[in-house]
């Protein structure tokens, strides 16, 4: 991805395994929506909205390793069961693996500046079988992959 004047975002992908949950959580969920693209809620609305609509994704991390971006398209107002406003970013449907990453725990979202983002995998290493999650942290922690 070229380095810009776009933003990202960064979020633990919290209760899936890998990229396969995080893919099917959206396409359950995606039929509740009256255009169909996948969205992430979240409570506070980004302040650097306009960087990141400008090119800008979010990076999901799973289990300890940064895996994937999906870009984001709109940030849409969402408001909760609870009457609470809350902030949907919605995302491109498609999923695009990245090199891995290992990242530290963390809460709720963070920017994620362009030139610390890791690149996409190239198509030859997406449409293979996943890795198991342990062999996925032990090569990324030794820069193989």
């Amino acid at each position: 991805m070229a380095v810009g004047t776009h933003i990202n975002l960064i979020k633990l992908c919290v209760g899936a395994e890998g990229v396969e949950d995080l893919l099917a959580w959206q396409a359950q969920r995606r039929v509740q929506w009256p255009d169909g693209l996948p969205r992430h809620i979240t409570r506070m609305w980004p302040k650097r909205a306009e960087e990141l609509l400008d090119g800008g994704s979010l990076y999901w991390v799973f289990r300890g390793l940064l895996l994937a971006r999906q870009r984001v398209l709109r940030l849409d107002e969402a408001r909760g069961e609870d009457g609470i406003l809350r902030c949907a970013l919605v995302l491109d449907p498609q999923v695009r693996r990245t090199e891995i990453v290992p990242k530290r725990p963390f809460q709720g979202w963070r920017y994620l500046k362009p030139e610390d983002a890791p690149r996409d995998l190239p198509e030859a290493h997406r449409s293979g079988e996943p890795l198991p999650p342990g062999l996925e942290a032990a090569l990324a922690e030794i820069g193989v992959r």
